[in-house]
């Protein structure tokens, strides 16, 4: 693993992770594509850690893909553990198997480390653009964030697939990964493609830059808005804050209550009570609450059946 090719940078990268974050106890996601697979062996050579391949069974032959995923990691050195899931719920399937698939990975210390490489983050910034999500969703993945770590960020995708070759290594190639039905997949073939053609290049090293800029910028403001704190939420304490730090005050409070699957449009409605005030009425938010205004004051209380 020396040289300055596609390994050696993959390698370099992790190494630089380890070294700056020292988790506990290491574990690598494997899917069994070419991102996680050169993760996983990268990772065998420069520290104590397992495998953990999780089957989705979304697709026939899924059993035989994990089992020969589990065999490559523990041909590389790492013991390896098959997870199997049950993909259910709401938001369509890519987000019910991630759903699943994060469930599973969760460890009890230490930190699981996932493919991601700078073209997912690209991905991730385009979503968030597009959805109109905010600052945080366009600020994409962060590299540490506990139990997850990510040292593949500033990676491409071509660059693990290229280390994969040259270590040996046959990725699984996921159909769902050429399934159009998908947004993230049309983003990947079609919009990044067209992109990089108009832009003449650079551009999921540009969106990934954004992303780093606005975490900087978020990690600030949220800094600020810790200074302000307790059970209620006094208006005449935030109503003259700018606009982004008010909102970021008003989240860390609904988030403190408890309030689940908080969304840009429920905190925006909550901000339009000190913002916009007219007398309206509660605002409904996830988990079975209201956010109201009384005497100057914002509360959160679960919802009277």
């Amino acid at each position: 693993m020396s040289g300055n090719g596609p390994l050696a940078e993959v390698r370099t990268a992790v190494r630089r992770f380890l070294a700056e974050h020292r988790p506990e106890e290491v574990a690598v996601a494997v899917s069994g594509g070419a991102d996680s697979l050169a993760l996983a062996a990268v990772t065998a050579k420069l520290t104590p850690a397992r495998a953990v391949v999780v089957d989705h069974g979304l697709q026939d032959g899924s059993t035989e893909v994990a089992e020969r995923a589990a065999r490559t990691c523990r041909e590389l050195g790492l013991e390896t553990e098959v997870r199997t899931v049950e993909v259910t719920g709401s938001g369509g399937p890519e987000a019910a198997a991630r759903r699943a698939r994060y469930a599973a990975l969760r460890p009890g210390r230490g930190l699981v480390l996932l493919g991601h490489t700078r073209d997912d983050q690209a991905e991730t910034v385009l979503l968030g653009l597009g959805r109109g999500s905010g600052p945080r969703s366009i600020a994409g993945m962060r590299p540490h964030d506990p139990p997850w770590g990510r040292p593949l960020l500033g990676v491409s995708r071509a660059t693990t697939a290229a280390a994969c070759a040259e270590l040996g290594l046959t990725p699984w190639h996921d159909p769902h990964n050429d399934d159009p039905r998908f947004t993230r997949v049309r983003l990947r073939h079609e919009v990044l493609p067209l992109l990089e053609d108009v832009l003449r290049g650079g551009v999921a090293d540009a969106l990934a830059r954004t992303a780093a800029h606005l975490r900087e910028d978020n990690d600030a403001l949220d800094e600020l808005a810790e200074a302000f704190d307790g059970d209620c939420c006094e208006v005449a304490e935030v109503e003259h804050l700018p606009t982004a730090l008010r909102r970021r005050v008003l989240r860390r409070w609904l988030l403190l209550a408890d309030v689940p699957e908080l969304s840009d449009s429920h905190l925006r409605r909550v901000d339009a009570l000190v913002s916009d005030w007219r007398g309206q009425g509660g605002v409904w938010l996830p988990g079975g609450f209201v956010a109201r205004r009384a005497h100057g004051r914002l509360r959160v209380e679960p919802v009277q059946s």
